[in-house]
């Protein structure tokens, strides 16, 4: 508003009665005093200059209280014809009126409303009937029942005749008010929706909304067999020894749940794998069964990052001498033979049968001793099981030479149980009550029984649940060993894949990826997602863990010329700003300090609100508002540093935006990541003709080798995790040394709308 029209405004509110304090407070609205200004012009226009405090006073309640603006002129008129009139407050007796919102008193026989007519018909029949149909409640409830349902009634325009005809026929079915009546109706809890669901279910079932995380995450475990209940799962084999070994079986688990979750030994876990560990803690005590043959990584033994406790960690290794006794078993019961074909003969779904199948069990024996005594070469012999698989894959080898020392028995064996042969059994000697696996060993299932049922061991159920895949990546260990070997990734634990051990470099919390595998859940078909959702899930948790700091990544030199102290301050900043008894750390605020390049321009753009020449800001927990004096420049017309002022905040005008800033920082290096691959689908031959390889994103990583952080991350260690304010949550790199310090971006605070 123009100083005239706010001078000529001051004048006519004040002429209606206003003081001048609350004249000015209104010009401050400038949406109020534009409808008060023109309510006062509409009653001078019909009244004159001169208008009386009681019709100011409405004027203004008028203009304060009135939702739709279209409607102050016909309101106004109403005033100015006195059909709308200001009701005194009345000391009459406290039963004969209603209190309003202010505690006033006002007598509802007094009322002013609109007179009946042919246009205007009386609302008093139908205020009857609604009354009489809440005539139970009103009595119960008397002046507390909900008058809502009595207002609005009859024509259009007849509000305030309806709402009299209301008021007086409930006070004469209620009579006055008491002392009862004038108390405070308590509130009501509201119910959250979870404690609703809960009791509108039947006794004895469960909403998705009132189970925990992992009850969501069993899906289809709800379903599952209970202990020693293995024979009337489908498809389970049942022998003469089935139920006396079940018997054996509860004895032992005393009827507890048993899962266990092997990973690939000779791989990295990876997200899916995440999956596969929440399935299991989240049905059972689960036990680790490490399957690690000669040869393999011993990446396998490393901890897994999800934040579960196993109930114990064993090795298939563990078990090697009871193996293979077994093995020597099944060839006596002539359930496996020596075999000589060669790896490339029997690869593959319809190899040559092999002319060994119907050795003599003795002569198997005999060969299967020399395999391991090291007799035979690599390739040179295997011992095949005699079964035909689902997938029509016949005679599954159970045993290979393998010259090479384990990493737990040393160079004492040189021959190894597979996968076929050991899965199975190691779940029976563990007592296994759930083998849970993705469903590409769905194929297995009938090994899985009919070796456990060939020796007559105990036999756990194996179930089969769809496989967890991220788009944008890859997680098969062949293709992430063509990404280290051609340097497009540093290791297994680069930031941009999707291992478990990546990830937690990255920086995300266990929590986080339990709970994106909670809201993927177990279902039987394979699930598809996209990486923003685990990065939302890695939002959620760290604003509740990671603690505020300030950082800079381009700084910008910023010099405050009148420093309001002698020498520096130190500024209290939360640790958690939305719970400050969560504690405070302390940063220095001197008169030289950095701020982001970025939130300064010589020149505004429209909806500019950051740092510029003539345009202030605060800077954050400071209680301070900066103003740029002088802009100092290179040679080359690159701005080098700003010369400021300073004022309090509560002496200067309310700035349009806060930037952070650091003073006395420490330098660090900051890494930024972005997705790896440009296309969803990096090895889908469809979508990326070029092979995997070809789709590497050139912008994947971004450097900052000089950025600048406050001191109170002084003492973090590696995976120490903050939220470095307006930037995102960042994560200690086990890089950082002393004296430069390095963070790996996790993820930025709010969703990129390019990923979603």
């Amino acid at each position: 508003m123009a100083p005239e029209e706010a001078e000529e405004a001051l004048g006519l509110f004040t002429g209606i009665g206003l003081s001048e304090a609350k004249a000015r407070e209104t010009l401050r609205n400038g949406a109020l005093s534009a409808l008060l200004r023109r309510a006062v012009l509409q009653a001078q226009s019909a009244l004159g200059p001169a208008l009386d405090k009681a019709t100011g006073t409405l004027l203004y309640n008028a203009a304060a209280r009135l939702r739709d603006p279209k409607h102050l002129g016909f309101l106004v008129g109403y005033i100015l014809s006195g059909t709308v009139q200001r009701q005194d407050p009345q000391p009459s007796d406290r039963g004969g009126g209603e209190r309003s919102r202010r505690g006033t008193v006002r007598d509802t026989a007094s009322c002013s409303c609109l007179p009946c007519s042919p246009q205007r018909p009386c609302p008093a029949p139908q205020v009857e009937a609604v009354i009489s149909n809440h005539r139970a409640e009103l009595l119960a409830e008397r002046y507390h029942f909900n008058m809502g349902l009595l207002m609005g009634l009859g024509a259009p325009g007849a509000f305030s005749t309806s709402v009299c005809v209301s008021f007086l026929q409930v006070l004469h079915l209620l009579g006055p008010k008491t002392e009862a009546d004038l108390e405070k109706k308590p509130k009501v809890r509201r119910r959250r929706r979870r404690e609703r669901l809960a009791l509108s279910l039947p006794a004895g079932e469960v909403g998705t909304e009132t189970r925990s995380l992992l009850e969501q995450l069993r899906g289809e475990a709800l379903k599952f067999h209970k202990p020693g209940e293995n024979y009337k799962t489908e498809g389970y084999v049942v022998t003469p020894n089935t139920m006396a070994l079940l018997k054996q079986h509860l004895a032992i688990t005393g009827g507890q749940v048993r899962t266990r979750f092997p990973p690939e030994p000779n791989g990295i876990l990876h997200i899916g794998h995440a999956k596969a560990i929440n399935f299991n803690f989240g049905y059972a005590k689960v036990r680790i069964l490490l399957l690690c043959p000669g040869g393999a990584s011993n990446c396998c033994v490393s901890p897994i990052p999800t934040g579960y406790q196993p109930y114990a960690v064993t090795h298939a290794s563990d078990y090697f001498d009871q193996l293979y006794t077994w093995a020597l078993e099944l060839i006596r019961r002539g359930q496996a033979y020596v075999c000589h074909q060669k790896v490339e003969e029997i690869k593959g779904h319809n190899p040559p049968p092999s002319p060994w199948r119907d050795r003599p069990v003795e002569e198997s024996l005999l060969l299967f001793e020399d395999m391991r005594k090291g007799k035979f070469g690599e390739g040179e012999a295997t011992l095949r099981m005699k079964l035909v698989m689902e997938d029509g894959k016949m005679d599954p080898v159970a045993y290979r030479v393998k010259f090479t020392p384990h990493h737990r028995t040393g160079d004492k064996w040189c021959i190894y149980p597979t996968y076929d042969y050991t899965h199975c059994l190691c779940d029976s000697i563990e007592h296994i009550t759930h083998s849970l696996c993705t469903k590409e060993f769905q194929a297995r299932r009938s090994s899985y029984f009919w070796l456990c049922n060939a020796l007559d061991v105990y036999c756990p159920v194996q179930w089969e649940y769809g496989r967890l895949n991220l788009l944008y990546t890859v997680v098969s260990k062949r293709k992430i060993i063509r990404l280290v070997e051609t340097g497009a990734v540093r290791d297994w634990d680069d930031p941009r894949l999707f291992t478990l051990t990546a990830l937690r470099r990255r920086g995300f919390p266990p929590e986080a990826i339990n709970n994106f595998c909670a809201r993927v859940g177990v279902t039987v078909a394979q699930a598809t997602m996209e990486p923003h959702l685990l990065e939302a899930c890695a939002r959620e948790v760290l604003n509740e863990q990671a603690p505020r700091a300030m950082a800079v990544l381009e700084p910008l030199k910023v010099t405050i010329t009148n420093f309001p102290a002698p020498k520096a301050l130190e500024v209290l900043v939360p640790n958690f700003p939305a719970d400050e008894s969560r504690g405070f750390h302390k940063v220095p605020f001197q008169p030289t300090l950095y701020i982001e390049e970025t939130d300064f321009r010589e020149e505004m753009d429209k909806g500019y609100k950051r740092l510029a020449p003539g345009q202030p800001v605060g800077l954050r927990h400071t209680g301070y508002v900066i103003a740029v004096q002088n802009v100092i420049k290179d040679a080359s017309g690159r701005v080098m540093e700003l010369e400021v002022t300073c004022t309090k905040s509560d002496m200067a005008e309310k700035p349009k935006a806060f930037i952070h800033w650091v003073s006395e920082p420490l330098a660090c290096e900051v890494r930024l990541y972005e997705r790896l691959f440009l296309h969803k689908n990096p090895e889908d031959p469809s979508e990326v003709p070029g092979g995997f390889l070809s789709d590497l994103n050139p912008d994947s990583l971004r450097v900052v080798p000089n950025a600048l952080v406050d001191s109170s991350v002084l003492s973090a260690r590696p995976f120490d995790k903050f939220q470095f304010e307006r930037l995102g949550y960042f994560s200690v790199d086990p890089d950082s040394k002393e004296g430069k310090m390095v963070f790996n971006r996790t993820v930025t605070l709010k969703e990129d709308p390019g990923k979603a």
